[in-house]
């Protein structure tokens, strides 16, 4: 017992001495290059004329239309309702799989009854659901949410069930060993050991919601930046089109970056490879 505290102590010190020689912004740095860099040639190809920005804009254009937006505030608006519906969505669907996870992954009896269900409906295309939520719970934001957290709900529920139906059994026989109560067992072992992959499915579910919120968007909204983006693309307004995929791309790099800093105080016992 005594050993193998010392060992996994050792190891969470190496990652975290590990961790804290990195420098702070070279990560960002390091992922900036390429997007940044592939805006800097279009914009000089497009100023030498080498391409012609009918369909294309130049990033120039783009943060133009952003600027302008943001000036006359419709930009705050149209984020503020997008990140309101995504984050309903993702926190009820995240919930619910969570919940139904963890119950079909430690069941097998919940698992064979529940299971077969939820990969059926987990086959239809989401955009099937538009026309029945709209009649069940109308236009306004209640069918929006619940279009999103259906988008959220399945790979969070995949995750989960996976994790715990996979867990090595050998664990959990430990944790018996030293006789452990069923609450000890769930909180110093099971849910450590779920814990990454329910990380990775909730990082999964937070960039569906984002794709779900277009859709969800296209349900009578009058402000989103999908609705933002539809109109342009009724419009004939590509510079407004790829400002709204850029916003979109902004924010669910933000949200999927929140999700990391907030597990990464949970996780710090593992020894993984990234770490080192």
């Amino acid at each position: 017992m005594y050993d193998i505290r010392v060992h996994v102590g050792e190891g969470t010190g190496l990652a975290e001495a590990s961790a804290k020689n990195r420098p702070a912004g070279g990560h960002l740095a390091i992922g900036l290059i390429l997007p940044v860099g592939a805006a800097v040639l279009y914009e000089l190809a497009f100023r030498s004329g080498l391409v012609e920005a009918r369909l294309m804009p130049p990033p120039s254009r783009i943060f133009q239309t952003l600027w302008k937006l943001a000036v006359n505030g419709e930009l705050v608006t149209h984020i503020v309702a997008t990140m309101y519906r995504v984050a309903a969505g993702f926190g009820l669907g995240s919930a619910a799989g969570i919940l139904l996870g963890a119950l079909t992954g430690s069941s097998a009896t919940a698992r064979q009854a529940l299971d077969p269900t939820l990969q059926a409906l987990r086959a239809i295309p989401s955009l099937a659901w538009v026309p029945l939520f709209i009649l069940w719970l109308g236009i306004f934001e209640t069918s929006k949410i619940a279009l999103i957290a259906g988008g959220c709900f399945f790979p969070v529920y995949l995750g989960v069930m996976g994790a715990i139906e996979n867990l090595d059994r050998k664990i959990v026989e430990v944790g018996r060993a030293f006789r452990l109560s069923r609450t000890a067992l769930a909180r110093r072992i099971l849910l450590p050991a779920v814990l990454p992959d329910t990380i990775v499915a909730l990082r999964s579910a937070s960039g569906l919601g984002f794709m779900f919120v277009v859709a969800a968007e296209l349900m009578g909204a009058s402000e989103g930046l999908g609705y933002l983006l539809v109109d342009g693309q009724q419009l004939g307004k590509p510079d407004q089109i790829l400002a709204s995929i850029l916003c979109f791309a902004i924010l669910g790099k933000i949200c999927d970056w929140l999700i990391v800093l907030v597990a990464r105080p949970f996780l710090t016992w593992q020894d993984s490879f990234a770490r080192t």
